[in-house]
């Protein structure tokens, strides 16, 4: 292929399978596509779950990554809100806008969109992707905003937000456990306190992503390597468990962790992304007046978060701790697979 029309790109090969092949650069194909050259991404814990195996609609042979920022370098006919040149912050979901789940706010469920980038069109870990129904799946960065900082609002931030906050009825005064302290977890943590929570308890195996949460706001900190979590969780509450439990994983361990920690009245927020069934405890939990929430991310919340992040209400930037380029982008997943060893939280890849 010509080398004008070829770029780099990571792609998914099968499972435990990856490579940074030379692909052909994207093209418009309908008249609401823009193609964006990417300048920033990062890697997604969803991405690693694509890895195992744990997505079925993820074929091999898909360029990976559902998050980034660019700027645009062509567009359709049919897009109006956007230009070549212009510097966009991609979302993670595609959206009609028309459709009949679009029209009830649930982007995640569009009938030609969802969650398709790097999932079942190509993604955003290379140099260039399409955008389909680019009016309403990008949004314009204002000018001096800091686009690393951007690249959190693609995902990780509006998806802790609903999936985890709204979802779970965080609210004033209330108790609140967020089960994993990883990138999505601490994304969590920072939006539960647009409301204020009484007690913030984040559990994880790894002491130094808790020492992480409690740089980050958290009230209290708990390590569940020893088994005694839950006893932990009642002490901090005097018995009752939390209103909130949020599960932020994505394995059987960790939700039946939840169930075992929620108050009577209330709710299990799942945010995990999960590949293996789980145990309903109906036995135990009939009686409890619980909610049991899932949510994939709609990205509802992104202009609010983005009026935050421009306002200095909440900074993203603190979940940044390591910087690759595409071409060391295997480097960057070694990095990111081995948190607990790397101390990595988001890693920002500039292509």
């Amino acid at each position: 292929m010509a080398k004008e029309q070829a770029m780099k790109a990571l792609v998914y090969q099968g499972p435990g399978l990856k490579a940074l092949e030379e692909r052909p650069k994207p093209e418009i194909r309908d008249a609401g596509d823009a193609v964006v050259r990417v300048t920033r991404t990062t890697i997604c814990g969803t991405d690693l779950h694509i890895l195992k195996g744990d997505v079925a609609t993820c074929a091999p042979g898909r360029v990976l990554g559902h998050e980034g920022v660019g700027v645009i370098e062509s567009v359709g006919a049919g897009v109006t809100s956007f230009k070549p040149g212009d510097h966009v912050l991609i979302s993670c979901i595609t959206a009609c806008g028309r459709c009949d789940y679009c029209r009830r706010g649930m982007y995640s469920h569009c009938t030609t969109g969802g969650w398709i980038l790097g999932n079942t069109i190509d993604g955003t870990q290379a140099e260039y992707v399409r955008i389909p129904h680019a009016d309403t799946s990008l949004y314009p960065i204002p000018a001096g905003a800091d686009e690393e900082a951007l690249v959190m609002l693609s995902d990780i931030l509006p998806t802790g937000f609903e999936c985890g906050v709204l979802n779970g009825k965080v609210a004033p005064g209330s108790s609140v456990a967020i089960v994993g302290a990883g990138p999505i977890g601490l994304a969590t943590l920072l939006t539960a306190q647009f409301y204020s929570p009484a007690e913030i308890i984040m559990i994880d195996l790894d002491d130094n992503r808790l020492a992480v949460a409690k740089r980050f706001g958290a009230t209290h900190v708990v390590n569940s390597a020893d088994g005694g979590a839950v006893a932990a969780v009642k002490a901090i509450t005097e018995g009752r468990g939390v209103d909130a439990a949020i599960e932020a994983v994505g394995i059987p361990a960790t939700f039946e962790l939840c169930e075992q920690i929620v108050a009577p009245g209330g709710v299990i927020a799942n945010i995990g992304v999960h590949g293996a069934k789980v145990d309903l405890h109906l036995e135990t939990l009939w009686s409890q007046n619980i909610s049991i929430t899932t949510r994939l991310v709609d990205t509802v919340s992104t202009p609010m978060l983005l009026k935050t992040v421009r306002g200095g209400k909440i900074d993203p930037t603190r979940l940044i701790t390591h910087r690759f380029t595409l071409d060391t982008i295997l480097e960057a997943y070694d990095v990111f697979g081995r948190a607990a060893e790397t101390k990595a939280l988001k890693v920002i890849i500039a292509a």
